[in-house]
């Protein structure tokens, strides 16, 4: 088969199930939805790992599929663009996908959309692969935005709950406002570069690497740090950022497969391919890089805060990923752009674990997904039990797991940049280690461990009763005990849980410390890093072993263990910190008050703009000026008009005579 064929079946084949499952699911029935977007997405895997082989061999490929339209110079067209960076890429989005897919059958079998969901993360997964695959920014732009409108169909699927419609919307709208900031960052590249194509933008670019703009008179800014810092607000939106992060954590109103796909390997992560990517372009500019960095570091470490006080299993996890995000962000702000994607790949894998995990628990617990409501869970569900720690247990980054190969390279990385902002970001990336520690654990303890908070329905007995007193029996009193999720359930989280064991072990010399994304991916001399961590490399299993005494791994301890003692063996000290430090507490709670803020300023200020305008414009402008008015001027002139024809006819000769005087008057003037 040709090759040119082969990059074309990747993101059809998922659109065409998606089409067949959308357009004829009443037709083909459940069983007819399911398989046919099942079948798609892995020819898109099967594919994928074809295409994959082909480029470790050496192919790769960066040419023009179809010409859209041309206008004067500028040729806009549809093309891919084959390397190992685009590789990778597809094989984490289709087999993360595949195993989403297999796992919806068994979570949404009660569920009257059944079809109409399946099409849409068929849909989803063509739209990811349209975005990594691009040779162009009009593709990227293209795939970029398709993810967002399918992103907001799904996490609004359950669209009768207002919760779920407020949250897409949500979603939709702040997505809108990082994709303003990427569409002006691609109109520059235009209009400096005359092209959108990939590689004339990057073979031009050093040489307009120390060109300035002026965009307000008496101040100049370097172009390249403008136009990457507006790419980059792409970025903050789709792989939520500070403060671009408010979405993430709402879109969990979504059904939990979705979760797992959008918030696991691919949506947020969009951000982050984007900007490695976009390397030849920030390797130009250190003050994006900063901005990169300090920007990640702020949600690694204060989004990790967040997840510690979170109850809902869902909302826990969705943290942990705006946390591992950020990561991902400080790595590509130290030019470290290979070690952000082997973290997006080995993040994928546990994370989607973790997802895909917590819906099981929540099938178990039959839909309450309140952490406290739990505990005890190991013995009625032994194959969740034993993913969720290996999940936990990688995104702690514990040696020779798959998460901590990466997360340990991006803490290593930004040590030894010297980029400014680089202190605070070591920092961060540091202290919030034990902060993904203490939180991972927290829910990891009282979901799978400890007394049951639960009752069943042939229990004689009330099990422990919550702090507040309330035994919580009411939500379980008419359900029989939880019990092992079927294995269309269990089958996804086993085949996730075996990359997060190994897949960091395996790749991480080729991916990092050899050429294994090639041209794909360029770093600056001036920016060592990378340099820096390949001379302290010495073999996975000495960088593991060495890491038993590092910092990272005894705070990471530290987590785990204070993590156990606060709630397994003294769960009233929680519970006095909360009320001791209640104004903390608060402030965590209101999640630093980023959605109070934006619902007074945003949302009040375009009700207040809304009303105002509605009031003076078409209430008084409209209403009373322009259609009463003229109705009540017309009125009276009529009055004035009636008054003057009073039937009499020396009236109307007087008139007459006075007529003939002005005129006459006129005429002798002339």
């Amino acid at each position: 088969m040709d090759m040119k064929t082969l990059y074309l079946i990747v993101p059809l084949a998922p659109l065409v199930g998606a089409i067949i499952a959308g357009l004829f699911g009443k037709q083909i029935g459940r069983v007819g939805a399911h398989t046919v977007t099942i079948l798609g997405v892995a020819i898109s895997l099967l594919a994928s790992l074809a295409v994959f082989q082909d480029v470790q061999a050496g192919n790769t490929f960066n040419g023009t599929i179809y010409t859209w339209l041309t206008s004067g110079d500028v040729t806009l067209e549809i093309g891919f663009l084959i390397d190992r960076l685009t590789a990778v890429m597809m094989l984490v989005v289709t087999f993360v996908s595949l195993m989403v897919h297999i796992y919806t059958i068994g979570y949404m079998a009660d569920d009257p959309g059944y079809q109409r969901f399946f099409s849409y993360i068929s849909l989803f997964t063509f739209s990811m692969l349209m975005l990594v695959m691009s040779n162009n920014f009009l593709q990227l732009f293209f795939g970029w935005e398709a993810v967002g409108l399918v992103s907001y169909l799904l996490i609004g699927f359950w669209y009768t709950r207002e919760t779920a419609i407020y949250a897409n919307l949500k979603a939709f709208l702040v997505n809108r406002v990082g994709d303003f900031g990427f569409l002006l960052g691609i109109g520059m590249v235009l209009a400096y570069f005359g092209s959108l194509d990939y590689q004339q933008v990057f073979q031009m670019a050093p040489h307009l690497a120390n060109q300035e703009i002026s965009l307000i008179e008496g101040h100049s800014w370097p172009l390249m740090a403008v136009i990457c810092i507006l790419l980059f607000v792409g970025a903050m939106g789709k792989s939520a950022q500070f403060p671009l992060h408010v979405w993430l954590p709402d879109s969990m109103e979504g059904p939990t497969p979705i979760s797992a796909l959008i918030h696991a390997a691919t949506m947020v992560t969009a951000g982050i391919f984007m900007v490695a990517r976009m390397s030849p372009l920030f390797e130009l500019s250190d003050i994006a890089l900063s901005f990169v960095m300090v920007i990640g570091a702020i949600t690694a470490l204060f989004m990790g805060f967040l997840g510690i006080i979170q109850n809902d299993i869902k909302r826990v996890v969705a943290y942990s990923t705006l946390s591992q995000l950020g990561y991902m962000t400080v790595a590509l702000g130290a030019s470290a752009y290979s070690v952000a994607i082997f973290h997006l790949m080995t993040h994928a894998f546990f994370k989607a674990l973790l997802f895909l995990a917590a819906g099981s628990v929540i099938i178990g617990m039959h839909h309450d997904q309140d952490i406290r409501n739990m505990g005890g869970l190991r013995k009625y569900m032994p194959i969740t039990w034993m993913t969720s720690l290996i999940g936990s247990l990688a995104l702690i980054g514990t040696p020779f797991l798959s998460g901590f190969y990466s997360k340990d390279s991006i803490i290593e990385a930004v040590k030894f940049s010297s980029l400014p902002g680089s202190g605070f970001a070591y920092f961060a990336v540091v202290l919030g280690v034990f902060v993904t520690a203490f939180y991972s654990f927290r829910m990891y303890f009282l979901v799978f461990h400890g007394k049951e908070r639960f009752k069943c329905a042939h229990d004689t007995h009330d099990h422990e009763a919550d702090k507040n007193g309330d035994a919580h029996g009411h939500h379980h009193g008419g359900h029989s005990c939880p019990r092992e999720t079927p294995w269309v359930v269990t089958l996804p989280l086993v085949l996730l849980a075996i990359p997060s064991l190994v897949i960091g072990y395996i790749v991480i010399e080729p991916m990092l410390f050899g050429d294994w994304f090639g041209h794909a991916i360029q770093v600056a001399e001036r920016h060592g890093a990378m340099h820096e961590l390949q001379h302290h490399f010495h073999g996975a299993a000495a960088m593991a072993l060495h890491a038993l005494s590092s910092l990272p791994f005894l705070l990471a301890a530290a987590g785990v263990g204070l993590s156990w003692f606060f709630y397994m063996k003294r769960p009233d000290i929680p519970a006095a910190i909360q009320k001791r430090f209640s104004l903390i507490y608060l402030i965590l709670d209101q999640k630093y008050g980023f959605d109070i803020f934006n619902d007074w300023f945003f949302a009040g200020g375009a009700r207040m703009l809304g009303g105002r305008l509605w009031r003076w414009g078409d209430v008084k402008a409209i209403d009373g000026w322009v259609v009463n008015g003229s109705a009540h001027l017309v009125g009276k002139i009529a009055s004035i008009v009636r008054r003057i024809q009073s039937g009499y006819i020396y009236h109307y000769a007087f008139a007459m005579i006075i007529g003939v005087l002005l005129l006459a008057t006129l005429f002798a003037r002339a």
